[in-house]
């Protein structure tokens, strides 16, 4: 306990390193800071008066990394506007039934496939299907897409994953931890964190003259000491619902993203964003052995091939039944592509029942994959859309269509 804050400051200079390499090399931190991660931890040396293994303070790290969650998803969550989103309501049904049911189906069938019994195919399926808030949040602030077309679409889609998830973890639960309750119980469960989610929806519509008379301080400091309570008292009342924190948090960025105040507090909530996103992603490659990577290395990679090709269908069939140009349609497959902590949450259901222990390397680098992958894909996207341009010839195609109208 003497070396904590040591510990912390020794992990924050690496993270503080890595970030500026990521930056000399105009490449994205998030790939640089999850192998950081990695590279550290318990089974990392200890040099002299350095201990890398961060045993002592892996779990304060843990928690300012939840902390980086809730400041990124808030800060996307201000980005958006709720009328465009409701707007868009039927579309974001759509491209996030498509995209569930296609992870789901062919993640299944893959877990058979590759040999696995049915509970642990239906992890397997569970873990291709949700996408990483966190990373993808991340991803579009770091592009700066957060005002791009197709952006509202992925914001929705993120949602409609998310009410998956709770829906999914809950069955799941029941089966594998012999928790499972009635149909009704299950069905009341899921339609109050529906409620909650929409209730944001109604607060956001009806509520911003109260919420600029109740936001109306001179004062920055208790500005900031207001805005701040009120995310961190929101995200963990979320979690007491089985409503994801971090879902809470974009929730109420929402709500107040109607405000007049929603520039200042884009403003100020910028430097907490960016320093906690960072050590989130350090967070999460701490708690990855690369030792228990190799076992199956194959399986994942299959596995990462499968979600690359079934995000683009998804993106592709989502953003042009929401009239997106093809460039933008890709654009959303690339962009949720990436996996993370839900993932890892999904597994670690079947791993704590018990389930093969190969889920559990498999889950690691199916993740790390595509946690590096997903963000790289996504900033490359221009040239991607060139090449399958050259393939599909869409921009042919949308010049033919002009002609004849």
């Amino acid at each position: 306990m003497d070396h904590m804050i040591f510990e912390v400051g020794t992990a924050l200079l690496l993270v503080a390193l890595a970030s500026l390499l990521a930056g000399k090399l105009k490449i994205s931190i998030i790939p640089f800071v999850i192998i950081l991660g990695m590279l550290v931890g318990p089974h990392a040396p200890t040099v002299g008066i350095i201990d890398l293994t961060f045993i002592e303070s892996q779990e304060i790290i843990h928690f300012l990394g939840r902390i980086g969650v809730l400041f990124l998803l808030f800060y996307l969550g201000l980005e958006f506007s709720v009328s465009k989103l409701i707007k868009s309501g039927r579309n974001i049904v759509f491209g996030g039934t498509i995209y569930v049911t296609l992870n789901f189906a062919l993640g299944l069938l893959f877990g058979f496939i590759a040999g696995f019994p049915l509970y642990e195919s239906l992890v397997i399926a569970g873990m291709m299907s949700v996408s990483s808030t966190a990373i993808v949040a991340k991803t579009l602030v770091e592009l700066r897409r957060t005002g791009n077309a197709e952006t509202e679409l992925i914001l929705g889609m993120i949602l409609f994953d998310d009410i998956f998830l709770a829906v999914f973890l809950s069955v799941i639960s029941g089966l594998l931890l012999g928790g499972a309750t009635s149909l009704g119980g299950l069905l009341l469960s899921v339609a109050i964190s529906v409620g909650y989610m929409l209730m944001f929806f109604v607060i956001a519509r009806k509520g911003p003259a109260v919420l600029n008379k109740m936001l109306n301080i001179t004062s920055n400091e208790i500005f900031i000491i207001v805005v701040f309570a009120a995310l961190f008292f929101i995200a963990g009342f979320s979690e007491k619902l089985h409503v994801a924190e971090a879902i809470g948090a974009l929730l109420f960025g929402l709500a107040l993203s109607e405000t007049e105040h929603s520039k200042r507090i884009e403003h100020l909530v910028v430097p907490f964003r960016d320093f906690f996103g960072a050590v989130f992603f350090f967070s999460f490659g701490l708690g990855i052995d690369p030792l228990t990577l190799g076992d199956s290395i194959w399986i994942a990679l299959g596995a990462v091939l499968l979600t690359m090709v079934v995000n683009v269908i998804a993106g592709m069939i989502a953003g042009r039944r929401a009239g997106l140009s093809h460039k933008a349609s890709l654009n959303i497959g690339l962009t949720i592509m990436a996996r993370g902590e839900f993932s890892i949450i999904v597994a670690n259901v079947g791993i704590a029942a018990g389930l093969m222990p190969a889920l559990k390397s498999l889950s690691a680098l199916y993740v790390l994959t595509l946690a590096i992958v997903g963000p790289l894909l996504a900033k490359e996207s221009k040239h991607i859309y060139n090449g399958l341009n050259k393939i599909f010839k869409w921009s042919q195609a949308k010049e033919k269509r002009q002609s004849v109208g």
